[in-house]
């Protein structure tokens, strides 16, 4: 079956049957993170946040990330659903990676299994991976989105997708 954006449903899922606003679901899948060589997150109990048009956004707690390599970040931005993000900084030695991932201390109604949880940037690190499989950035960099072989677009957040 072909979808209204020309996706193959064989077994995939659609970014386009994400639903706005956004979901939260608990992922069981293995999520790490590695820069450096250094694994900063290994983790199975991570959150995926699921919305309309963007691949899914990987929220780790933050006991599952390796002590002392975030640091907090400068800036904020405001999400129409979640709230305000704070954003943190990846410190390995003398290496400094800013705003490699965000958070919400206080999310909004509806996103507190979230609360202080850090979604990374996978354009940021070395590596992501979702179940052992490595994961492809989303374009754009704007949403932070993990692409897997299992998840079809077409993606918001590349060149001239911002009013879709």
């Amino acid at each position: 079956m072909v979808g209204l954006w020309g996706w193959q449903a064989g077994g995939m899922e659609s970014v386009w049957d994400y639903p706005r606003p956004p979901r939260v679901e608990r992922s069981a899948d293995r999520v790490t993170v590695v820069h450096l060589g250094r694994v900063i997150v290994d983790s199975g109990r991570c959150w995926r946040v699921l919305e309309t048009s963007h691949p899914p956004v990987y929220y780790v707690p933050v006991e599952d990330i390796a002590d002392g390599v975030l640091v907090p970040g400068d800036g904020r931005s405001h999400c129409e659903f979640k709230g305000v993000a704070g954003y943190w900084d990846l410190v390995l030695g003398d290496v400094l990676v800013r705003r490699v991932g965000w958070s919400y201390a206080r999310p909004t109604a509806g996103y507190a299994e979230i609360a202080g949880a850090v979604a990374f940037y996978p354009s940021r690190v070395d590596e992501c991976r979702v179940g052992g499989e490595l994961v492809r950035a989303q374009d754009g960099d704007f949403y932070g989105g993990w692409i897997t072989s299992g998840i079809a677009g077409p993606f918001k957040g590349g060149p001239g997708t911002m009013g879709w």
